[in-house]
């Protein structure tokens, strides 16, 4: 059995508090995400010929439903421009390919306009496990893409502290695939076996790294969404304990 050399984190609430960001929108007066983003479906559409709301609304509802569907079934997150793609098509339009550009990243970058919150403790924790284990992330990218979770990352300061990234945009599969966790033991230098990986998931971030022979920490900081009945190796209720539990996982 392996020693732990390197710790892997889940982002969505694990690191950062997904949605997070929404009381934040509210205060500005935007609409909630889901909201703004078929507001501006419905925008760059009706520039060209007129479309009501609500046959914008059921396509995206309907691709939201399939990416669902093909994300857990699959392991495959669709790219921002193939969700998009899929709605246009099955409204039966098109939009010049500069608009469909813009209209690409105004939903990629919608996280970045107003950030979510890092879950609490979480990076301090990073910094003090950084002076012992190499720091990777591995996340699914739902709406903003590897390019903007790097930005967030950075916007924490926490960036710096990681040595791989593996986001299922860049890397063409999503948790629990293998090839994610293999991919971050490549560019970590580090066999999976001497990998533990923390997430809120526990098919996803408990199952999946087992899956190569690596270890699991199941996190509740953020949410629970199953401590009872996971089979991970350990379990982090605050992130001041993050540390101690991976050095236990050594002994």
């Amino acid at each position: 059995m392996g020693t732990i050399r390197a710790i892997t984190f889940d982002l969505w609430d694990t690191v950062i508090i997904d949605d997070s960001d929404e009381p934040k929108r509210a205060d500005l007066g935007l609409l909630p995400k889901p909201g703004e983003r078929r507001r501006l479906v419905h925008q760059y559409l009706s520039r060209h010929e007129p479309i009501s709301r609500e046959m914008v609304d059921l396509a995206y509802d309907t691709a939201d439903a399939a990416f669902r569907l093909v994300w857990y079934g699959q392991s495959v997150t669709w790219t921002v421009t193939e969700r998009l793609a899929v709605i246009l098509k099955g409204l039966k339009r098109e939009l010049p390919a500069a608009e469909m550009d813009e209209l690409v990243r105004l939903h990629e970058d919608m996280e970045l306009g107003v950030q979510p919150d890092l879950a609490p403790g979480i990076a301090e924790a990073i910094k003090v496990a950084s002076e012992t284990y190499k720091l990777g992330i591995i996340s699914d990218a739902i709406f903003s893409p590897g390019r903007a979770l790097r930005e967030l990352l950075a916007g924490h300061g926490l960036l710096d502290c990681f040595d791989a990234f593996v986001f299922s945009d860049e890397i063409g599969c999503a948790k629990p695939d293998p090839r994610a966790f293999t991919a971050a033991a490549e560019q970590l230098g580090v066999d999976p076996a001497e990998i533990v990986h923390i997430g809120d998931r526990d098919k996803k971030d408990i199952k999946g790294p087992h899956g190569v022979g690596a270890k699991g920490i199941y996190t509740t900081v953020v949410k629970d969404r199953g401590s009872a009945t996971t089979t991970a190796d350990a379990i982090c209720r605050d992130y001041r304990d993050l540390v101690s539990i991976v050095d236990s996982l050594n002994s």
